[in-house]
């Protein structure tokens, strides 16, 4: 599309939350387009937590599934909606609650730690959720000589064993995109950019390497701690080790600073499955619904509300 059909279709967009009451919520990594025309765009969590605050009736989830799973969660009398039913998480698939309460099983007496990258169904199998900018707390926050099943990250498990000194029992999970971002990618860029910044999130498969260089210049972070980093760094150059989609909102936040992929091969296909047409579409036609189960939406609530509390 051209610049002015883009807009168009994003005035259309604007014009159909405020007759429908709606807000529309877009993830760190959506399209620019569909980012450029939301109410609010951030991590997972924080944008359901935006969601629950809204006076709106409706929300619009450009995110994958489990992210609208969560926002309806938090907000049980809202309609949650999502441009796209396809739009799902290789991480999120990679354990089901059958597999969990078989694994529960095996581990009599653990505390179960699940990433909020998961489905309701799992969040309500768990005793706390977390996201990579609170995992540390939640885990520290557990009694020492409880046994903790992490799931389903194994490198974001492997990395909060290597902050906390904990030995933690892990799910070997993983994100498919944040796992391609290898070592081999930090190597070269360490050699080809020796002056620029390197933020990296725990999920990627180079993050424990990454904290071997112990260096003042590489950085483990969350998305949303990595957008607050560099608006408020010094410096002006930064290697980014996360999904491509996050470097939209990096240069819109700060300006006139240089954000490069460290792979430009880490592009999420579910999250680009939403674009400003579905949104249009789903403002226009009111889909597609998501909903949560009542018993196991309060039983997933649990262990996200146990979460907030520790962080």
């Amino acid at each position: 599309m051209t610049t002015a059909e883009i807009a168009t279709i994003q005035d259309e967009v604007k014009a159909l939350a405020r007759e429908r009451d709606a807000v529309i919520l877009a993830h760190n990594y959506q399209v620019p387009e569909v980012q450029d025309v939301a109410d609010f765009v951030g991590d997972s969590l924080g944008l359901s937590r935006e969601a629950a605050a809204t006076d709106s009736e409706a929300i619009v989830f450009c995110g994958v599934h489990f992210m609208a799973e969560t926002a309806k969660i938090l907000s049980p009398d809202k309609t949650v909606l999502i441009p796209d039913l396809d739009a799902g998480c290789s991480l999120a698939a990679s354990i089901t609650a059958e597999q969990l309460r078989d694994w529960k099983a095996e581990h009599p007496g653990a505390v179960v730690v699940s990433y909020v990258n998961t489905t309701a169904e799992v969040k309500a199998e768990s005793d706390y959720c977390c996201t990579s900018g609170n995992a540390k707390a939640v885990v520290e926050a557990i009694p020492a000589d409880r046994e903790i099943l992490f799931l389903p990250d194994m490198f974001l498990g492997i990395w909060l064993e290597r902050v906390t000194g904990r030995k933690l029992t892990i799910w070997l999970g993983e994100c498919h995109v944040h796992a391609g971002i290898r070592p081999a990618d930090i190597e070269r860029w360490q050699d080809e950019a020796p002056d620029a910044e390197l933020l990296v999130h725990p999920e990627c498969g180079c993050a424990s390497q990454c904290m071997a260089f112990g260096n003042e210049r590489t950085h483990i972070l969350s998305t949303e701690v990595m957008i607050n980093f560099a608006r408020d760094s010094s410096k002006s150059r930064f290697l980014v080790a996360t999904e491509t989609g996050i470097l939209h909102r990096l240069n819109k936040e700060a300006p006139g600073k240089r954000f490069e992929a460290v792979s430009e091969r880490a592009i999420c296909k579910y999250m680009k499955m939403i674009t400003l047409e579905k949104l249009h579409a789903s403002l226009r036609d009111w889909k597609h619904e998501v909903t949560v189960e009542p018993e196991i939406a309060a039983r997933a609530r649990g262990a996200i509300e146990r979460m907030v509390a520790i962080s």
